[in-house]
C-alpha cells in the first residue's frame, strides 16, 4: 500500500505504507537521504526514523534547517544526563527536552549546586571532545519497565506518555541509554558550543503535590561563537531583569502574602496609567465603550462557554464552593474569580435587542482576570496570577469580519511600532481541545489568513495552538535584545455566540448569529511592563518615564528658582533634587535613576533667566530657556517619541 506525502513546495511523493522519513528523503535524493537529521510530519518534530503510515506534508530536517538546532540541544540533554551519571551513579533522570534557549533535564537522587556545574560541565566535554556516535534502539514495553525498575519516573513516563507503543525507543551513546523518541544528530562531536547555565527546583509533572526535583539548565550551539554570543546576551538579559530594575526604580513588587499578584508603587502606576490612557486612546480610534465586569462571579457564568471545563482541567481556575444558608442561593454554590472577561461581555450584549444596524457593538474592559499558575512558574510582571487585561470584544456581522480584523491589525501596527518593537505575526489553528464544528473552524482561520495577507502581513502558521473556543492571530514582540515575547492576541470565534445563544435581528427581520472578535492590544498590563522594563533597561520614553525631568540646583540658594522653573513645567511629572549634596552627586543619582532629562540651575542660570540641559545620554546644552525647553518636551511627549532627543 502507497501513500502520499506533501512537501514543502507542494510537490507530492507515493512513498510505501510504513516508509521512514530517511527513505523519503533518500527517494527525493540520495544527497538529502545521507544528510537528514530528523523531519517534521503533519508539523511535528519527528525522528528519521518516523514510519509514515498515512498521506501526510513533511519537511526534511538537515543541518541547514532552523529546527536542526533543536535536535542538537535534545542530544546536549542526553549528554549531561551521561556526564551526570558518570559522577552520580545514583542519580535518578526523569524528563530532559530541548527548549527555545537550550535543554533542561529533570533530576533526583543527588544533591547538586551552583559548584557541581562545573565538574559536571567538564565531563560533558569530554564526551563532546569523544565524538561519541548516536544510536536508536528498541526495547519491548516489558523490558523497558525491568530497565526502569529502579526509576519510578521513566515508569510513570511509560504508563502515561507512551502508552500503547511497543516497542518503545531508547538512544544509546556510549555506556548511556535513556528512553526517548527523540530526535538527535548523529554524534555528540557535532555540539559546538557547549553550556551548563543554572540550577532551580521543579515538581514532578509541574503538580505541587508531586516530589520536587532538581532541574539543570544548559545550552547548545552548533558553533563555540554562536555561544558566545548567546552567553553575551544572557549577560545582558541579566543587566536588563524587570524585577532587578523593578526595585532599583521602585516600581512594583510582589509580596508574599500575595504570591504572583503584583503591587504598583506610585512609579510603577505612573507608568501604567500611562498605558492605560494610550490604550483608551486606541480604544476610542476603533470604536470601542468601556465596561467594568465584576471579578467574582458564580461559575455557572463558564459552563456554557467552555472557559469552566477548560480551566479547571488545566487546574488554572480559583474556584471555590461556597455555603449560603438562610439565602434564595441555597448551599453550595459554587463561585470563581474570572479567568477571562469573555462570557461577562457576552452577557452585556445581551441584556438589549440588537438590530444589524447596531454592529459592530464593541466592549473594551482593564478587566482584572486571575489564572492559578504553578508556584515555580510565577516569575516577576512576566508569569503571574493576577493581571489586568487590556481586553475588547467586538460582536459583528459575518459580513464585517476583513474590516474589523484589517482594522484592528493597523493599529496594532502603530502601538508597536510607538514601542520600537516589531510585531510577529502567528495564525494558530484548531488544538485538541477545541470546541465547534470543523466548518466554522476552518472559516474563521481563512477569514484571518485573508485578513494577514490583504495587509501584506508575514505570518507564520502554529498548527494545534489556538484558544479551544477559536483560531487566532497571536502577536509576538521582538525586544531589542532579539528575544521574542507572547503578549497581544486576535481571535475570531463562532463558537461562544453559539453557545450563549447571542443573536441580532437581521435586515430580514430574522434573528442572526453575531461572530465574536476577542482581541487584547497589549495583552495583560503586567506581562507588558515586564517586557517594556527589559526592552528599554529602565530607560523609559520621556511620555512613560514616571520622572521626566529633575532639576538639580547647584547650591542651597538656587531652589527657590529652581521652584519657579518647575511651575514652569508644571504640566510634566518634575522633581527637584534638593539635598545638600555635590552637583556631581546629584547628576549621577539622577542618571542612576533614569530620569530622561535633567536641567541645572545655579546662580548664572538664575541671573539669565535659564537652565543648563543634560539629557541621559550625558549630551548637553547651556543657556536654554524654560519655555523653549517646554515647548520641546510637550512636542516629545505628545508625539510619544521613543527617546529623548532636545539635544539632537
Amino acid at each position: 500500500m502507497s501513500v502520499t506525502v506533501t512537501l514543502p513546495d507542494g510537490s507530492e511523493l507515493a512513498v510505501e505504507a510504513g516508509s521512514t522519513v530517511e527513505d523519503v528523503a533518500y527517494e527525493i535524493g540520495p544527497g538529502l537521504g545521507r544528510d537528514t537529521v530528523a523531519g517534521v510530519v503533519d508539523g511535528e518534530f519527528v525522528a528519521k526514523e518516523h514510519p509514515i503510515e498515512g498521506d501526510v506534508e513533511i519537511e526534511i530536517v538537515t543541518d541547514g534547517s532552523d529546527e536542526y538546532v533543536d535536535a542538537l540541544r535534545h542530544t546536549a540533554a542526553h549528554v549531561f544526563a551521561q556526564a551526570l551519571q558518570r559522577l552520580h551513579p545514583d542519580a535518578k533522570l526523569t524528563i530532559g527536552p530541548w527548549t527555545d534557549d537550550g535543554f533542561y533535564y529533570d533530576v533526583t537522587g543527588v544533591d547538586l549546586d551552583e559548584a557541581d556545574l562545573e565538574e559536571i560541565s567538564a565531563e560533558a566535554e569530554e564526551i563532546i571532545e569523544a565524538d561519541v556516535p548516536i544510536e536508536r534502539v528498541e526495547m519491548s514495553r516489558e523490558e523497558a519497565f525491568e530497565y526502569y525498575e529502579d526509576n519510578p519516573f521513566k515508569r510513570d513516563i511509560l504508563e502515561e506518555e507512551v502508552v500503547g507503543e511497543d516497542p518503545v525507543s531508547f538512544y544509546e551513546q556510549a555506556e548511556f541509554r535513556d528512553l526517548c523518541r527523540g530526535p538527535h544528530v548523529e554524534s555528540t562531536g557535532e555540539i559546538g558550543g557547549f553550556a551548563l547555565l543554572e540550577i532551580s527546583g521543579a515538581y514532578w509533572r509541574g503538580t505541587e503535590d508531586n516530589e520536587m526535583l532538581t532541574r539543570v539548565y544548559g545550552t547548545a550551539f552548533p558553533s563555540e561563537s554562536e555561544l558566545e554570543e548567546f552567553l553575551e546576551r544572557r549577560e545582558q538579559a541579566k543587566e536588563r531583569d524587570h524585577r532587578k530594575i523593578g526595585r532599583e526604580m521602585d516600581l512594583f513588587s510582589v509580596p508574599d502574602h500575595a504570591p504572583g499578584c503584583p503591587h504598583y508603587h506610585p512609579n510603577g502606576m505612573t507608568i501604567r496609567r500611562e498605558l492605560e490612557e494610550y490604550i483608551r486612546e486606541q480604544n476610542d480610534e476603533l470604536g470601542y465603550e468601556e465596561v467594568r465586569t465584576p471579578e467574582l462571579n458564580k461559575a455557572e457564568l463558564w459552563k456554557p462557554t467552555g472557559h469552566y471545563e477548560t480551566f479547571t482541567e488545566q487546574g488554572e481556575m480559583f474556584a471555590w464552593e461556597q455555603e449560603s444558608p438562610g439565602t434564595s442561593e441555597g448551599e453550595g454554590t459554587e463561585y470563581g474569580l474570572k479567568p477571562m472577561n469573555c462570557a461577562n461581555h457576552a452577557y452585556i450584549f445581551d441584556q438589549q435587542i440588537r438590530s444589524y444596524r447596531d454592529l459592530p457593538v464593541r466592549f473594551s474592559e482593564f478587566g482584572n482576570v486571575y489564572r492559578n499558575e504553578q508556584s515555580g512558574e510565577l516569575s516577576g510582571l512576566l508569569r503571574v496570577r493576577g493581571m489586568t487585561q487590556d481586553d475588547g470584544h467586538a460582536f459583528i456581522r459575518p459580513d464585517q469580519i476583513e474590516r474589523e480584523i484589517t482594522e484592528t491589525l493597523r493599529v496594532i501596527e502603530e502601538i508597536y511600532t510607538e514601542f520600537d518593537l516589531e510585531v510577529i505575526y502567528k495564525l494558530e489553528t484548531k488544538g485538541e481541545t477545541a470546541v465547534g464544528s470543523d466548518e466554522v473552524w476552518s472559516e474563521a482561520t481563512e477569514a484571518l489568513r485573508e485578513s494577514l495577507e490583504n495587509e501584506g502581513l508575514d505570518y507564520d502558521v502554529e498548527e494545534g495552538e489556538a484558544a479551544f473556543y477559536g483560531p487566532k492571530i497571536g502577536l509576538d514582540a521582538r525586544d531589542t535584545l532579539g528575544r521574542e515575547w507572547t503578549i497581544g492576541t486576535v481571535q475570531l470565534d463562532f463558537n461562544i455566540p453559539e453557545r450563549l445563544d447571542l443573536t441580532y435581528t437581521g435586515e430580514d427581520n430574522e434573528e442572526h448569529r453575531p461572530v465574536m472578535v476577542h482581541r487584547a492590544l497589549l495583552g495583560s498590563f503586567e506581562r507588558f511592563m515586564g517586557v517594556m522594563i527589559e526592552h528599554f533597561n529602565g530607560n523609559f520614553p520621556t511620555w512613560l518615564a514616571p520622572e521626566q525631568v529633575r532639576i538639580l540646583p547647584i547650591s542651597d540658594d538656587n531652589v527657590a528658582y529652581a521652584e519657579e522653573v518647575k511651575d514652569e513645567l508644571s504640566e510634566f511629572r518634575v522633581g527637584i533634587e534638593d539635598r545638600s549634596w555635590t552637583i556631581g552627586k546629584k547628576i549621577q543619582t539622577a542618571h542612576d535613576d533614569r530620569v530622561p532629562y535633567m536641567l541645572i540651575v545655579g546662580g548664572n542660570e538664575e541671573e539669565a533667566g535659564t537652565v543648563s540641559v543634560r539629557d541621559r545620554f550625558e549630551r548637553e546644552r547651556d543657556d536654554v530657556s524654560p519655555v523653549e525647553f517646554r515647548d520641546h518636551l510637550g512636542s516629545e511627549v505628545g508625539q510619544k517619541r521613543t527617546e529623548p532627543d532636545f539635544l539632537e
